[in-house]
């Protein structure tokens, strides 16, 4: 295939982007080129999620419609986290036939490999690992960003929330070698990038070699100009430390993600989430405390099988207390395997119900805290410009639009004159 073009659909979450970049690598080290077009590519790869039902409609959905749009003798792939499901993947090899290539998350690594293959023997290939079997991380990745990086330092999840099918889909926790993931981050920053992102389903656990995350955040803290960015932490294991190193190091973003979920002790209990609604306070308490300047973001569900009016009533109390910045709100979605999915269900329309009182009150929220940060003045990581207006996102994540001199890519220091809903904007201080 000299000369071939190749198109990836990525769904879901940045570990999934990041591993989209992985796969666009490994396919530009073989010589393929990539186009937006997928009437044009020769290879077609979507790489799949399967967090919640919406994901895996919408594989569906535009499954029908590439049937229609590739072109003869172009190879189709579906990957990632839904096809690891084997009765999914099963589904789509018996429902799919024009699907070419199944494989899952564990061996993704290998889909040139599997390309090979189909083109040697033009025959179907479903192959759904269990585990992973090598461990070397992908060092070619292709990054669509030219100043955001993402840095993968952990894999899997040990901690089984009753809702979530992440452990089933991406195994136990697995932790990279401290010395590569510096030596990632520094080539990174060789090569001009000014934010790296850590990635892993909970960073808080990593463990290798005897050093934990708060001793790789500390190696990461290097004297260059940068902002070091980590995602996702889970709240049982955030600790004091981990405050405190966000306060002291010169390079951590000032912006904390530490999704609650839900703000009921009997919700939580239920979610196995290993918290208490009061436990999380004191850790939002601490961080404020080490971090005054924070910016604080969340995932929130509603409609939990078990929740009650009270319960959620509880959690609009934990949002409008905590009053986050940012907050990623979603429907609790079934996913078979997990055991909430065996638990009675809600109904749509209350689920519908909550959150959109949730979405409104998050959004007021949102609209103050910009409001209350006009006439300040902050760092701003420029990342495009449009009709000579600079865009980026400031140490506390907030959004900041902006004119006068800058570069993209460069830290600018921007005085906020106005805000529009969850938006800033402003001047680059003279």
């Amino acid at each position: 295939m000299n000369g071939a073009k190749y198109h990836i659909h990525t769904y879901g979450c940045q570990m999934n982007v990041h591993e989209s970049e992985k796969i666009a690598g490994l396919l530009q080290a073989r010589g393929f080129s990539s186009c937006e077009d997928v009437a044009e590519a020769d290879v077609i790869v979507m790489n799949t999620c399967c967090v919640r039902e919406t994901a895996e409609t919408k594989v569906l959905g535009h499954l029908g419609r590439i049937k229609s749009q590739k072109k003869k003798g172009a190879v189709l792939i579906v990957c990632g986290c839904m096809t690891q499901q084997r009765a999914v993947a099963e589904m789509l090899y018996k429902r799919c036939p024009f699907v070419d290539i199944i494989i899952g998350t564990f061996n993704q690594g290998s889909v040139t490999e599997y390309i090979d293959t189909f083109l040697a023997t033009d025959k179907r290939i479903v192959d759904i690992w269990d585990k992973e079997r090598d461990t070397k991380e992908v060092s070619c990745a292709v990054r669509d960003d030219d100043i955001n990086a993402w840095v993968n330092i952990m894999y899997g999840c040990n901690n089984f929330c009753t809702y979530c099918i992440v452990p089933y889909v991406r195994g136990r926790e697995r932790s990279r070698p401290l010395d590569e993931i510096i030596s990632e981050v520094n080539s990174l920053l060789d090569r001009g990038y000014k934010q790296i992102t850590l990635l892993g389903q909970n960073v808080n656990s990593y463990d290798c070699g005897g050093k934990n995350f708060i001793d790789l955040l500390k190696m990461l803290d290097n004297g260059r100009e940068y902002r070091l960015k980590f995602m996702t932490s889970h709240p049982k294991d955030f600790s004091i430390a981990l405050a405190e190193e966000i306060g002291r190091s010169k390079v951590l973003s000032h912006n904390l993600h530490l999704p609650v979920q839900a703000g009921s002790n009997s919700v939580l209990k239920a979610m196995n989430r290993h918290y208490t609604r009061e436990e999380y306070f004191d850790k939002i308490n601490a961080v404020r405390e080490a971090v005054p300047d924070i910016g604080l973001s969340s995932d929130v569900m509603v409609g939990f099988p078990t929740e009650t009016e009270e319960d959620f009533l509880e959690t609009l109390d934990l949002v409008e207390r905590v009053r986050y910045n940012n907050l990623f709100m979603f429907i609790y979605s079934r996913r078979d395997g997990t055991p909430a999915a065996k638990m009675p269900q809600i109904d749509y329309k209350t689920k519908q119900g909550r959150i959109s009182r949730l979405i409104k009150t998050q959004f007021e929220i949102s609209k103050q805290i910009a409001l209350s940060m006009v006439g300040t003045e902050l760092t701003v990581l420029t990342s495009e410009q449009k009709n000579g207006v600079f865009y980026g996102k400031a140490q506390n994540e907030l959004a900041v639009s902006f004119t006068g001199d800058a570069k993209i890519g460069e830290f600018t220091r921007v005085k906020i004159t106005s805000a529009k809903n969850a938006n800033l904007a402003g001047e680059v201080k003279r």
